[in-house]
């Protein structure tokens, strides 16, 4: 093969034109051969809070076998503060399922295997009951174990203290004594004139016995009462609540007249103005003028101005406790208040709350006016935001003196 390349020469006359041959120049293209292999994926256990260490299955939407595709519902997750669907990142097939439904795992643990293709589905399923029955036969052999640790100690021979010269210890001030009075300090008994014991006491030396374990206290069981298991939002309570106790706090009071605010309910609550909303919106305007109470602390090095003031509100509903987040509570009207607070409440009764409708507070307001209480001490939610917690008492009327020292009979409300 020969390829052909054109030289030219300017000179006086006509211009040459030579053909030459040279060696050609093959360029060859490599083309590997790629195989994909199928893969059987794990479906994980999603952390679905900053708070959360495991959920609970609440239901599985699909059945094994099913056809998944990418982003599609595949569970229901009971996390520590709601329930939430879970999807799949992946085409394939829903091979085996791990957890059941009502049963708990931790976070990042395999709740489910998911087959590239049918051909691999057998081997998913063999994979899943190879995993869940590794559990009980890894603590198996942990019991002879324990066993064999079981009987104590042999203690180690006495040693006797051999007869002999002692050498005393003593401090700088008693042998400064010693040699004013004259008296040998290495025979303290008969200086202070006791007569030295007969016979010498041995010593015994024994090996150590462990540390007692730390006894939990038992509590007396009542005949006849029923025991009931926390579900997962009890223990993210219990939790909150305990971590709550190492939060340096300090409470204050202060009455208010609720005259003009019961006034101004009594024209909107037909418009369905809520007074969470009111309250949500007296507070959200206080700290825009006052942004050290909307600011927290966490480290105890520097403070967290929050740029947003979103008022979180403490929500009872069955099994627990939730703080839904009205964000940006200053910049909306009562009325838009109002509509996102019936919104928040009807998701967290259904318990279908995102995490950054009920994590992201600054400030948490826990009103129990509804309930007739005047006063309680609120407790400050661990792991958010907050710097500060207002506790709303009932409005009822109180006799409140004036400066002219008469009474008078006014709405007051203690927070």
């Amino acid at each position: 093969m020969q390829s052909l390349s054109f030289s030219s020469s300017i000179s006086a006359t006509k211009p040459q034109w030579r053909l030459t041959s040279s060696p050609a120049i093959t360029f060859t293209r490599r083309t590997t051969k790629s195989t994909v292999n199928a893969k059987i994926r794990e479906i994980f256990m999603p952390a679905l809070s900053s708070t959360m260490t495991e959920g609970k299955i609440v239901s599985w939407i699909k059945s094994e076998g099913d056809v998944l595709s990418k982003g599609e519902s595949v569970v229901v997750v009971e996390s520590d503060k709601a329930d939430m669907d879970v999807e799949t990142f992946y085409d394939g097939i829903l091979a085996a399922i791990v957890v059941p439904e009502g049963e708990s795992a931790p976070v990042g643990a395999p709740i489910g295997l998911l087959a590239e293709s049918e051909a691999e589905i057998e081997a998913a399923r063999a994979q899943a009951a190879a995993s869940s029955g590794s559990a009980p036969a890894a603590a198996a052999p942990s019991a002879p174990a324990a066993v064999a640790s079981a009987p104590a100690p042999a203690a180690t021979p006495a040693a006797v203290v051999a007869d002999g010269p002692r050498k005393a210890v003593s401090t700088p001030y008693a042998k400064k004594l010693a040699k004013q009075h004259k008296v040998d300090i290495t025979d303290v008994e008969a200086a202070a004139g006791i007569a030295p014991s007969e016979s010498v006491t041995p010593v015994v030396t024994a090996a150590a016995a462990p540390p007692a374990a730390k006894s939990v206290p038992a509590f007396a069981e009542v005949p006849g009462a029923t025991i009931v298991p926390c579900t997962t939002m009890h223990g993210a309570v219990s939790k909150d609540m305990i971590e709550s106790l190492s939060v340096p706090t300090f409470r204050v009071g202060y009455p208010i007249m609720t005259d003009a605010l019961d006034a101004l309910y009594a024209k909107v609550k037909s418009k369905g103005v809520t007074m969470i909303a009111l309250l949500a919106k007296a507070a959200a305007m206080a700290l825009a003028q006052h942004p050290v109470v909307n600011a927290s602390c966490k480290d105890g090095k520097s403070f967290t101005y929050n740029s947003s003031i979103n008022i979180a509100v403490a929500v009872a509903i069955n099994g627990g406790l939730i703080t839904p987040v009205l964000q940006d509570a200053d910049k909306l009207d009562l009325y838009l208040l109002s509509e996102k607070w019936k919104e928040l409440v009807e998701k967290a009764r259904s318990k279908q709350l995102q995490p950054h409708e009920y994590n992201s507070g600054t400030f948490t307001l826990s009103n129990l006016g509804m309930f007739g209480v005047d006063r309680f001490d609120a407790i400050l939610p661990p792991g958010q935001a907050c710097g500060a917690i207002m506790a709303v008492g009932a409005s009822k009327p109180t006799p409140v003196p004036d400066k002219d020292g008469y009474f008078s009979v006014k709405s007051q409300m203690l927070d």
